[in-house]
């Protein structure tokens, strides 16, 4: 896993840390990949193809997210 250095404001940081402190998330890193992972998600609804299952359409796309290295040409492979 590479390590990304971001600059945050102190009210962005304070929310983050209100998700870690409720038990939402277990550390920083976990909330900002998952709110990655959700813009990712939400710039592909729309591509996808209905083919009549999209709740099964859309599980595939989160457990391609989900994984440590995200390969945005596989994932979008997955609405063709």
């Amino acid at each position: 896993m590479e390590v990304v250095q971001v600059r945050l404001p102190d009210g962005l940081i304070g929310e983050v840390d209100r998700l870690v402190d409720g038990g939402f998330y277990t550390s920083r890193s976990d909330v900002i990949r998952d709110a990655l992972r959700k813009l990712i998600l939400e710039k592909q609804i729309g591509s996808i193809p209905n083919t009549g299952d999209s709740v099964k359409e859309i599980r595939e796309i989160r457990k391609k997210l989900s994984k440590e290295k995200i390969d945005l040409d596989e994932i979008n492979a997955l609405g063709k």
